[in-house]
């Protein structure tokens, strides 16, 4: 079996769009990466199918040149999950978008302390001499750079 190179680049291009906006701060590209790797996938399954061919009835055609059915069936199934996960992301959104009026995702605390804690170490590794004379002024500027303590949502 050989691969169309048309449909190759175009499922490239798919997952590569899909998931770049995958990785953006706004939920609705999220939701759209989300929905183009769908997509992509869905392509994939059809490809995977092979060539037209005839329609699966037995009795109807030969065997050798009947097509398979399973990987059309997997694409309506992959089809009713991606339109059900993005239905169900979209309320999120919009819940989300209701309580913080934005659709970005907040740094998560976690990940700013272990950020500034990485930075600390590359500083020290990098000159010793500047970490061991660490007046009480740097020490406070340190601290400053500490993350925040997470804001309650006020509803």
């Amino acid at each position: 079996m050989t691969i169309n190179l048309t449909m190759a680049v175009a499922m490239a291009g798919l997952y590569t769009v899909g998931f770049y906006l995958l990785m953006q701060r706004s939920l609705m590209r999220v939701i759209i990466g989300i929905a183009i790797l769908g997509h992509g996938a869905n392509l994939f399954l059809q490809v995977a199918g092979g060539p037209p061919g005839e329609p699966s009835f037995v009795g109807e055609a030969v065997a050798s040149l009947m097509v398979d059915p399973l990987p059309q069936a997997l694409a309506l199934t992959a089809i009713v999950i991606t339109f059900a996960l993005t239905t169900f992301l979209l309320a999120l959104a919009f819940r989300s978008w209701v309580l913080l009026g934005h659709d970005e995702v907040q740094d998560d605390v976690e990940d700013r302390r272990v950020a500034v804690r990485e930075a600390r170490a590359v500083e020290e590794t990098a000159s010793p001499d500047v970490a061991e004379s660490e007046t009480p002024d740097e020490a406070e500027e340190a601290s400053e750079d500490a993350p925040e303590a997470p804001r309650e949502v006020r509803r």
